[in-house]
């Protein structure tokens, strides 16, 4: 019952009828008598699949469709009784996932709805998979960036603030150096279990270079963002590590912090992180290290994208892992 379909239809009647099959066989289903509802559950509600008809007064069914996929990630199964004015082809063009006829064989409804669901499954799989680092199971920083800019592009839309973190594993090149490989994709692994727990549901974390770390924090002021870096940070130095080879040891990060300016451009906000976090390795790491855009340090000429930071391993330009 967590799989969630909207029926969009005119008919009174069977708009009712499809909702009872569609709960019958497992699904939650809601319906809208026209386009114009349907948007607006849309924008209150998710849901996985739309079926709608074509022939709706106002806004048809497949003007519907390209406004459902320009502005929702949802799939769109369409049908109508015209079989001679409309055609597969015209409702794929449209967006549409899938095309049937009225009168609808609910039997026949149910293997394109659940072939739709499980393509959808798929294609969220791959997504998932070009999006993810593998090792810590955080988003990687190819798309980092892209939610930066619609982050940044939503805080300025809405008046909303917006707190970046960026952390660096302190002396990572000597753990390695001294436990090996394995033992520190180990800490990388563990770190970002440690990261993905201090989170918020509208906070994303991303691994964004090497053994560099990222948070974006929505809605946050620099502050509250301030408070969630030492919680995390607090939650990464207590945590033990066994290496096979060594001692039980304890790993710390080097963090900084500083909050979204309206209207300025995404990489001055992430440069001003980098610069924050080069301070607190330069005051003696361990540290969270806050860097507003009037903050006398926060000096001209310090370039994050195109000057990589000094690191414990010499110089470490963020890369995708």
């Amino acid at each position: 019952m967590d799989t969630r379909i909207l029926i969009v239809d005119d008919d009174d009647t069977i708009r009712y009828l499809m909702k009872e099959f569609i709960e019958t066989v497992g699904y939650r289903a809601d319906t809208a008598e026209d386009a114009k509802a349907a948007l607006a559950a849309l924008d209150a509600e998710t849901f996985e699949v739309v079926i709608t008809d074509i022939m709706m007064p106002g806004m048809d069914g497949l003007e519907l469709t390209e406004v459902i996929k320009t502005h929702h990630d949802v799939e769109v199964i369409v049908m109508t009784g015209y079989s001679g004015d409309y055609s597969y082809e015209e409702a794929i063009d449209k967006g549409a996932s899938d095309f049937v006829f009225k009168p609808v064989r609910f039997e026949e409804l149910l293997l394109r709805l659940r072939r739709v669901l499980r393509e959808r499954r798929m294609k969220k799989e791959l997504r998932n998979l070009a999006i993810t680092d593998g090792l810590t199971r955080l988003y990687n920083s190819r798309h980092f960036y892209q939610q930066l800019e619609l982050e940044a592009e939503r805080s300025n839309r809405h008046e909303n603030p917006l707190s970046l973190v960026l952390m660096d594993i302190d002396y990572f090149k000597q753990y390695n150096d001294r436990h090996g490989h394995l033992e520190g994709d180990k800490v990388l692994s563990s770190l970002g279990d440690a990261i993905r727990a201090g989170l918020r549901k509208t906070d994303s974390a991303y691994r964004y270079g090497g053994e560099e770390f990222t948070v974006l924090l929505p809605e946050t002021i620099g502050d509250e963002a301030l408070n969630a870096a030492q919680r995390i940070k607090s939650a990464i130095e207590s945590k033990a590590f066994h290496p096979e080879n060594g001692e039980p040891t304890h790993i710390t990060v080097s963090v900084g912090v500083t909050q979204y300016q309206e209207g300025e451009r995404s990489r001055e906000f992430v440069k001003r992180a980098d610069k924050a976090m080069f301070l607190s390795k330069k005051r003696g790491r361990n540290r969270v290290t806050f860097l507003s855009p009037d903050d006398p340090e926060n000096e001209e000429g310090f370039c994050a994208a195109s000057s990589p930071i000094e690191s414990d391993q010499g110089i470490d330009a963020p890369e995708d892992p």
